[in-house]
Order: structure tokens, then C-alpha cells, then sequence
């Protein structure tokens, strides 16, 4: 796949079929399309080509057809729209299809070469590659130096410290976590409230009449 031209020689040649078809008043609007085709090489853009390239003949057959200079009848107001729509079409469907194409080319180009679409070089891969340090050779007195074999790891984790009991000291067990809430205390009965007065009255008045009631049996028992 070869490389796509450079944005700057893009831009450029845009903007001049872009002024070409304003230029010619429409009359040369077929000149986008045609690029655009020649680029992409697709059916579409070809059958877009001939359809603009129809329009602007029609519109200059038609307002060709004017007596004067000025529009006076309706062919001549069609050959007009038709002139100044192939162009405004023309100009919208060139520009995006020609920046999509050229976007996808560098993205397909960069995916195949590596080469970053914008066209600046890929940095150094700093995380991909990684080199190992290769241990130093000694030196033999008979034959070619030997690689020394590399020293054996040292485990860089401390040991965790457990601490020591001073001997005789009782063990405490640990606290509880969650110590017992005493519950409120038990409520004293209240003191019942004396008895009233009326009731030693009343119970005064009972003895009394017993009392008479007994000694009413007695004398009718010794009569």
C-alpha cells in the first residue's frame, strides 16, 4: 500500500476545484465529482459525475434558450437551480467523501507500515522491550571466559516481630467487646396508706353492738 499524499497538498488541491466550480458560476461543478471518482474509484462516485455533469449541460441548454440576457421564462429559472444545486451539492459531497477517504488510507496505511497516520515517527517503545542484565563472565586460564552463575535471590520481606511475656507474668486474657449493661434496679412496692379513720369507727360501733348482743342472750338465758 503506498503512502497517501501529505495533508498540506490535500488541502490544497481541494481548494482549488472548490474555487474552479464557484468560479465558472456552476458551469464547471462536474470537476469535483470527476476527481472524486478518479480517487476513489468507486461506482457511486462515478454515476454522481455523469448525473452533476447531465445537470450542468441541461442548465446551460436551458438558459442558453433565453431570447435575452435576463430570465424571463421558467425554463430559464430551471436551468438556473439546476446550474447553482449541482454546485452547492457538488462542493458538499466532494469535500466530505474526499477527507473520509484519505482519513481511512492513512488509518489502513499506519495499521500495515506502523507508521502513525499524521505522518510523525513512532516514539522508542519504552514499556514494550526490556533488557536483563546479564552476569559478568570470569575469566579461565584454559578456554574462552565462562558466565559466572548469577547470585541466588535474597528475600527482601522483613520478619515480622512477635512480641515477647517477661516469665511470671500472669496472661490477661483479652477484653471482652462488648461488656454487659446492668439493667435498672427492681422497683420497691409502695407503702399501702393507713387505714381510714371511719373504718376504726365503724369497726368501734361493731364491738359495741356484739357486745350488747351478748349480753342480751345472757340475761334471757338466766331468766
Amino acid at each position: 500500500m503506498t503512502q497517501p499524499p501529505h495533508t498540506a497538498w490535500l488541502v490544497c488541491l481541494r481548494v482549488l476545484f472548490v474555487l474552479v466550480g464557484i468560479l465558472s458560476l456552476g458551469f464547471l461543478s462536474w470537476a469535483m465529482p470527476l476527481r472524486l471518482a478518479i480517487v476513489t474509484r468507486r461506482s457511486l462516485d462515478w454515476g454522481l459525475f455523469v448525473a452533476v455533469l447531465a445537470a450542468d449541460l441541461l442548465g446551460v441548454v436551458l438558459l442558453g434558450l433565453e431570447p435575452g440576457e435576463e430570465i424571463h421564462t421558467t425554463g430559464g429559472y430551471v436551468g438556473l437551480i439546476l446550474v447553482l444545486g449541482s454546485l452547492v451539492g457538488s462542493i458538499a459531497y466532494y469535500l466530505a467523501a474526499d477527507i473520509q477517504h484519505f482519513a481511512l488510507r492513512r488509518q489502513a496505511y499506519a495499521a500495515v507500515s506502523g507508521v502513525p497516520a499524521y505522518g510523525y515517527p513512532a516514539p522508542a517503545a519504552a514499556y514494550g522491550a526490556t533488557t536483563v542484565p546479564t552476569a559478568p563472565t570470569a575469566p579461565t586460564a584454559s578456554g574462552p571466559a565462562v558466565p559466572a552463575a548469577p547470585a541466588p535471590a535474597v528475600p527482601t520481606t522483613a520478619p515480622v516481630p512477635v512480641p515477647h511475656r517477661a516469665p511470671g507474668t500472669p496472661h490477661t486474657p483479652p477484653p471482652a467487646p462488648y461488656a454487659p449493661v446492668p439493667g435498672p434496679p427492681p422497683a420497691a412496692p409502695l407503702p399501702r396508706p393507713p387505714a381510714p379513720a371511719r373504718i376504726e369507727q365503724v369497726r368501734a360501733e361493731l364491738d359495741e353492738l356484739s357486745d350488747y348482743l351478748r349480753r342480751q342472750d345472757g340475761h334471757e338465758g338466766g331468766r
